[in-house]
């Protein structure tokens, strides 16, 4: 699957997860849910990820962790925030470049209607 066809399938199963649940749960709730989803979707996931910071030689573990990354190629953040900030997005191309992966998918599930709590993010590299 491209990164486009997993980030559809994944926005889909998340749709129905907001529809069941509604807003107002914990992440943690909602990435564990996701992720029981995910699986039973077929797809390959990955949860806290731990994501380390590089720079030149130096090699840094400092606490980094991506949510969910879907068969190697999509990373998925979750929140569930009254309102997602621009750190939020800034996270998400973060791990995007660290990773050197191409889309990220930023999903906010503290929302009364969850299409406008998800936002596509790509890293032009």
């Amino acid at each position: 699957m491209t990164e486009d066809e997993l980030s559809y399938k994944v926005i889909g199963i998340a749709l129905e997860l907001h529809k069941k649940v509604g807003p107002g749960l914990l992440e943690s709730a909602y990435e564990s849910a996701l992720a029981y989803d995910l699986i039973e979707g077929g797809l390959s996931i990955q949860r806290q990820v731990p994501m380390p910071f590089i720079y030149k030689e130096l090699k840094m573990d400092i606490g980094y962790r991506v949510d969910i990354i879907v068969n190697d190629k999509l990373i998925i953040e979750i929140k569930s925030v009254e309102m997602l900030e621009p750190v939020h997005h800034a996270q998400v191309l973060t791990y995007l470049k660290l990773s050197g992966m191409k889309l990220g998918l930023l999903i906010n599930f503290n929302t009364k209607m969850l299409k406008s709590g998800i936002h596509r993010i790509v890293n032009n590299v």
